[in-house]
């Protein structure tokens, strides 16, 4: 497999369409996509995955999918995308588990080795998750990755969200601690 990064336990790589299943059926849970605008049809899927393969030609990164280094299993999506925050582009740390597999510590795990990646590979001098005021889990995964919460919200896709972040700076202090 072409991972590009992996964990302990899990192992990212890049989404492509042999993955179209099972992020169809992620982008269309109701829990998965409470925080979201929408549930996604089978197409919206489709093109989710499309999208992803167009960040990774352009940037080189983008949502990965997250397996299970063991059995393979798909778990989700985490990685780094290009968002546009009030007419900046910042690298934001994305990630999505799907809801059999919540409460495990993925997210933390994936997000953490992509933090790292972003910083230690990427050389990126900050990182953000646009995370909604109500979405409690992924706030708490947030912390676990030392991201602190700037004290206002944007629009993104219409919804409000508060803007997390974590610097170089800081990132080399809690590693270096």
């Amino acid at each position: 497999m072409d991972w590009v990064l992996q964990t302990r336990r899990l192992a990212l790589r890049r989404m492509d369409t042999r993955d179209l299943d099972f992020i169809a059926h992620m982008l269309a849970d109701p829990d998965v996509m409470r925080y979201y605008p929408k549930l996604y049809t089978r197409d919206e899927a489709q093109a989710w995955i499309e999208r992803q393969e167009g960040h990774y030609a352009r940037d080189g990164h983008g949502l990965w999918l997250v397996v299970d280094r063991t059995t393979q299993e798909p778990l989700g999506q985490c990685g780094l995308a290009i968002q546009s925050v009030e007419g900046t582009l910042l690298p934001e740390i994305g990630y999505l588990v799907h809801r059999p597999h919540w409460r495990q510590g993925h997210a933390s795990e994936a997000a953490a080795a992509v933090r790292d990646y972003a910083f230690g590979v990427l050389g990126k001098d900050l990182v953000i998750s646009l995370i909604r005021p109500i979405n409690i889990p992924s706030q708490g995964v947030a912390r676990k990755l030392g991201m602190q919460p700037e004290r206002r919200l944007v629009q993104f896709h219409d919804l409000e969200h508060m803007v997390w972040k974590i610097t170089r700076e800081s990132w080399t202090a809690r590693r270096d601690a």
